[in-house]
């Protein structure tokens, strides 16, 4: 079984990595703040003005260790990729189906599928611990409608479209379910987020995007062609679209624990001069300490009844997708959350 090895956070500005032998040390300016076994690490993300030297970059590329690079709001700027692993053969079948409409809607309607499930099960959850809540069990039905129109669809541009329904309805009770906080949601704002819920939603989306584009990378597919999302440049399309099983079970639950916990606080955000709200370099730290902490909680697969640390869900479905697109299975099943 593959083992959940760390990921590096450097949010403090001015830092410099570096390789000595073995290790990846970490400095400001004269002061060495850190130097751990380069084994040990999965992954190395960089937020705001931080330094990497070319041989760090070139022997995380060589050796699979993902290193990507965010504003200090956490929007992404650009990711190290080494050479890519994996069958050439896997990749020239995952570009036939992303060519195929019919193909790629099948696919594309099981990540929407799942992305809906899950949402439906957050506000469940919800209903069965806090009481009953017509707003959010009317989100519900509408949810269980959405998820019988994904079923029909028959092209990708519908598919899409049911997603953005299904989104709309469930952030349209999102507030619902932040209890005595302060905090206000009004619906999801993006490129930049407004106010502290879409600042820390965005945060934390944008984490798990680069997790599943450097699970996608290392089980041999091309995170950057995907079904569901259209081609951009520069667009992690089969990133986005492996994240939207992820969602709601990770990061909005995540969200929600932070805000209903109280571990932050309105004060814990700063709105800039052009309206954008983003994350102090503090409460930064606590999301990035509460995010690692939930990727070492286990769960048990539901479809591979095996138990493993949340922090390698993308692992195990960018394999299972991979599995599918080879044709060793009839469809890809995607994570649930019970």
């Amino acid at each position: 079984m593959k083992k959940l090895l760390n990921t590096l956070y450097i949010t403090t500005q001015g830092s410099y990595l570096h390789k000595e032998r073995e290790t990846i040390v970490i400095k400001n300016g004269d002061d060495k703040i850190g130097q751990l076994p380069a084994i040990n690490v999965e992954h190395i993300m960089c937020f705001g003005q931080i330094s990497v030297s070319p041989f760090l970059m070139g022997f995380c590329g060589e050796s699979g260790i993902g290193l990507s690079f965010y504003t200090e709001y956490g929007k992404f700027l650009a990711r190290v990729q080494g050479p890519q692993t994996g069958n050439v053969l896997l990749r020239r079948s995952q570009y036939r189906i992303a060519d195929d409409e019919t193909k790629a809607n099948d696919i594309a309607k099981i990540f929407v599928a799942a992305k809906i499930a899950n949402a439906r099960t957050v506000l469940m959850r919800e209903m069965r611990n806090h009481g009953e809540n017509p707003a959010i069990k009317s989100a519900v039905l509408r949810l269980n409608d959405s998820l019988s129109n994904c079923a029909k669809s028959e092209r990708v541009a519908q598919t899409m479209g049911i997603e953005g329904e299904a989104a709309a309805n469930y952030f349209g009770v999102f507030n619902e379910l932040l209890r005595g906080s302060g905090f206000e949601f009004n619906g999801r704002v993006r490129r930049p987020p407004t106010d502290p819920v879409n600042a820390l939603l965005s945060f934390i989306y944008a984490l798990l995007t680069s997790e599943c584009a450097s699970a996608l990378q290392g089980v041999g597919l091309d995170p950057y062609v995907g079904f569901l999302h259209q081609d951009r440049p520069g667009r992690l399309s089969l990133a986005l679209d492996l994240l939207e099983e992820f969602r709601a079970p990770i990061a909005d639950r995540l969200v929600l624990t932070l805000i209903n916990r109280k571990q932050l606080q309105l004060k814990d955000f700063v709105q800039e001069g052009s309206g954008a709200t983003r994350l102090t370099d503090d409460a930064r730290k606590t999301v990035l300490m509460a995010y690692q902490e939930r990727k070492q909680d286990e769960i048990t697969h539901p479809f591979l009844n095996e138990k493993m640390a949340i922090g390698l869900l993308p692992h195990y479905q960018a394999l299972l997708l991979a599995r599918h697109l080879r044709g060793d299975t009839a469809y890809y099943p995607p994570y649930l959350l019970k």
